[in-house]
């Protein structure tokens, strides 16, 4: 089986998916892109394009998309990581069978407080980057928003986002004005 076949059989399976998000399923010329990106970082035109090229290898792969995530936001270019993100979030919801609304999805759609649910906890460390992106351009009340929802989605707080409510409940506290 090729693997072009290999992806066709595999994308209604749960830990082929799983798998994807870990960086499996990616082609080796994607990979090799990706790895130069890495390699270049200091010089962005160069890493951006290797980014691009790695896109083109593997569109709306998890592991090029985070590449380009981790490369806009360590270079301070929030706006946009903010618009991966968003990428982000739209893929997670549809490999999780959610509405690609994040204020709609419930707890009762997945397993969110297991570690082993690869594809849940993607989804709720993709909203945790959203909510994160949004505080840090000032969008207070949409990160808070998406802060909630993930309190609710993961009650236990596996992921951290209390130390976000924490940040946001501290904005504008002691400020002078």
């Amino acid at each position: 089986m090729t693997n072009f076949e290999d992806v066709q059989t595999g994308l209604g399976d749960k830990n082929f998916l799983a798998e994807a998000i870990l960086g499996g399923g990616l082609p080796e010329e994607a990979e090799i892109c990706l790895w130069r990106a890495s390699e270049v970082y200091a010089d962005s035109e160069a890493a951006e394009e290797y980014l691009r090229q790695a896109e083109t290898h593997a569109p709306d792969h998890a592991a090029v998309l985070i590449g380009f995530y981790r490369f806009y936001f360590y270079k301070g270019r929030i706006q946009e990581a903010l618009k991966i993100a968003e990428r982000c979030l739209i893929k997670a919801a549809r490999e999780n069978n959610f509405s690609i609304e994040w204020r709609l999805v419930t707890k009762d759609d997945a397993t969110f407080n297991s570690y082993e649910a690869i594809l849940p906890r993607f989804y709720l460390f993709t909203l945790k980057g959203y909510a994160y992106l949004k505080m840090r351009l000032g969008e207070i009340e949409e990160s808070r928003e998406a802060v909630m929802k993930l309190l609710e989605l993961d009650p236990t707080d596996k992921i951290g986002a209390k130390v976000l409510l924490g940040v946001l409940d501290r904005i504008g506290v002691g400020d002078d004005d």
